[in-house]
């Protein structure tokens, strides 16, 4: 069997997001054929999204089945980023603070990092870094010489934030020029050793500092995180238009407080209802998790990601897998443009 061949099989697998197979969408980068054994280059860069994991299993079966070993190898062209051991970045961000966007970022990272994933967590949020707060922390922030930090390990997270460098008690009071300085050095003088997924908790709203993040790094894409009520709804609008006016593509909106779950059984809708619906329907853009407000998730201290007898802890396993699906559309939809691979509606 020769390269022509594989290549003509490999067009039955098809790519259940964009619609086409992937040797049309220019997916197949690299095919080699040698005594039984063939090589395949595929430009799946969202490790452990389930999305692509599928298709992978697909292209070894269908060679198996034509008596060939098949070998499956990552060939990507990178979108270019200042982080350069960082494959992908997720900005995690909402309109006001208050809405519970640090808890839906540590979860995403540990949900992410349950699958199988390197992950890391930028605290972005200068002025009210949280992210310690929310993740059991082993050790501290370290420096591998004069130039380069390494960062705090939280059960296997890389986790950077001003909150770990501050003297206890100590007030993050910044200002403009200081704010860009810390932020040059968590984004070019950090040694995150290699990352699948990077997770940056922006700080709440549009100002100089997720400015400052969107222009300055290439984001592979925002989840909004809002609460139902519609004051948190309308300032989350300023998030999504910040991104898409940027070409930075918003995976979805995380509704969190959607309800009140009272350990007495009852429910109650303590912020209204509908608002992640709203985002999702003016933007088109898709709701990806509607969590509750519970006791559980309050007293946490540690991502109930991690905890396998946690029913929210499997919701939040979810909402990693979804947007580790969405991180790979936008790659293969990035792959697929440059190699001619055919018109996409790409969602912003």
């Amino acid at each position: 069997m020769d390269e022509e061949q594989v290549r003509q099989i490999l067009t039955e697998v098809e790519d259940p997001v964009l619609g086409d197979d992937i040797v049309s969408l220019g997916l197949v980068k690299r095919i080699e054929v040698s005594e039984g054994e063939v090589e395949v280059s595929l430009a799946f860069d969202a490790p452990y999204s389930p999305a692509e994991t599928m298709m992978a299993e697909q292209v070894g079966r269908l060679l198996s089945n034509e008596g060939l070993e098949p070998k499956l190898t990552t060939d990507v062209p990178r979108i270019p980023s200042k982080l350069r051991d960082v494959k992908n970045i997720i900005a995690v961000t909402s309109g006001k603070g208050g809405v519970g966007k640090t808890t839906v970022a540590a979860n995403l990272a540990a949900g992410l990092h349950e699958m199988g994933g390197k992950v890391g967590i930028l605290d972005g949020d200068i002025h009210g870094p949280d992210v310690p707060h929310k993740m059991n922390i082993d050790g501290e922030i370290g420096a591998r010489d004069e130039e380069t930090l390494t960062p705090a390990d939280s059960d296997g997270i890389s986790v950077m934030s001003l909150e770990n460098m501050l003297p206890d008690g100590e007030a993050a009071v910044l200002r403009g020029p200081k704010v860009h300085k810390i932020l040059d050095k968590f984004t070019e003088q950090v040694d995150w050793g290699g990352l699948d997924y990077l997770i940056i908790d922006m700080p709440p709203g549009t100002g100089d500092v997720p400015l400052w993040l969107v222009q300055s790094l290439d984001v592979t894409g925002a989840v909004v995180v809002t609460t139902p009520q519609q004051v948190a709804v309308d300032d989350s609008r300023r998030g999504v238009r910040m991104f898409k006016e940027h070409d930075v593509p918003v995976f979805g909106v995380v509704e969190n407080m959607s309800r009140f779950e009272c350990t007495c059984g009852s429910e109650y809708e303590m912020f209204g209802a509908g608002g992640g619906d709203d985002l999702s329907e003016e933007y088109d853009i898709p709701v990806l998790e509607s969590l509750p407000l519970t006791q559980e998730m309050q007293e946490a201290e540690d991502p109930l990601a991690r905890d396998y007898d946690s029913e929210i802890g499997e919701d939040l396993r979810v909402l990693a897998a979804t947007v580790a699906d969405h991180v790979g559309r936008v790659n293969r939809e990035y792959v697929s443009r440059g190699s001619g691979g055919g018109p996409l509606r790409v969602s912003k």
